[in-house]
């Protein structure tokens, strides 16, 4: 039993296979998929929850990314003040900063990043945060901790910080806040010593896995098209570092996803 937690379900390396690619997860095992709801930013917002309607095992996010902050508009807000009222959406996100890219005005995603967050406390969601920081810096995660102290962490939501890329010190400033800490298939890297370290330090307890797809395919798969269905990778290399089958990782994961969204038929299905 496997809950990929963050998955780009709606975009287009999916178009031509989506059915058979759904159904590749579910003979994996993957009970339960997140469709993150950013898709292109405006324009394509309910992107996760048309998904999440279609299919049983998906629920829906939604929000603007800080790659698209800067053609955020006040219809935006809007609609995704009525989107965050259907019943499949489980939380704000992804949502946070890239330093990486710069896609955005840092100062404009500083203050997309901020509304959502008051959108999000609104509507009592919890939010999936997206931080990159540029080479070399942890530049954007000292700015994205920052801003989730002061404006985040007395609302008592907690989030996921999603595909963890930072030190053991950021985690546990995020744990905390109350906050989850999702691992995806960039942990299999040869190169991702800091990302498996921290993974061996996350309390089992506040821990996820997900895919990210289609991006960072884990070994075995590297170089090509994630999907669902690979999540299984992610919990072997975390059952490896944490001395656990990949079953019981993935087991120990849904459990947490599910107490986390407080989806109790989930949970006591199990």
């Amino acid at each position: 039993m496997f809950v990929d937690s963050h998955a780009h379900l709606e975009m287009e390396q999916f178009n031509a296979d989506r059915e058979q690619m759904l159904a590749r997860a579910r003979d994996t095992g993957v009970e339960t998929i997140v469709a993150i709801g950013s898709g292109t930013g405006p324009g394509s917002l309910d992107c996760g929850i048309a998904l999440a309607t279609k299919y049983e095992f998906i629920y829906a996010t939604i929000g603007i990314h800080p790659h698209e902050a800067n053609l955020a508009t006040a219809a935006d807000f809007e609609e995704l003040e009525q989107l965050a009222k259907q019943p499949k959406v489980i939380a704000w996100g992804e949502i946070g900063l890239d330093y990486f890219y710069d896609h955005s005005p840092r100062d404009i995603q500083k203050q997309v990043f901020l509304k959502q967050l008051e959108m999000a406390r609104s509507a009592k969601l919890p939010i999936v945060i997206h931080c990159r920081p540029s080479d070399g810096s942890d530049n954007a995660w000292q700015d994205c901790l920052e801003i989730l102290r002061a404006n985040w962490a007395k609302a008592g939501l907690g989030g996921i910080l999603h595909c963890f890329t930072g030190t053991w010190e950021h985690a546990n400033s995020a744990l905390e806040m109350g906050f989850m800490i999702s691992f995806a298939g960039n942990i299999t890297f040869p190169k991702a010593q800091q990302i498996r370290d921290v993974a061996k330090e996350v309390p089992l307890d506040r821990l996820l896995i997900e895919t990210d797809s289609p991006f960072l395919a884990p070994i075995p798969n590297r170089g090509k098209r994630n999907e669902p269905a690979f999540v299984r990778e992610v919990a072997r290399q975390v059952g490896e570092l944490r001395g656990l089958s990949t079953e019981e990782v993935g087991l120990r994961t849904a459990k947490n996803f599910y107490r986390f969204f407080s989806l109790h038929e989930k949970l006591n299905s199990i």
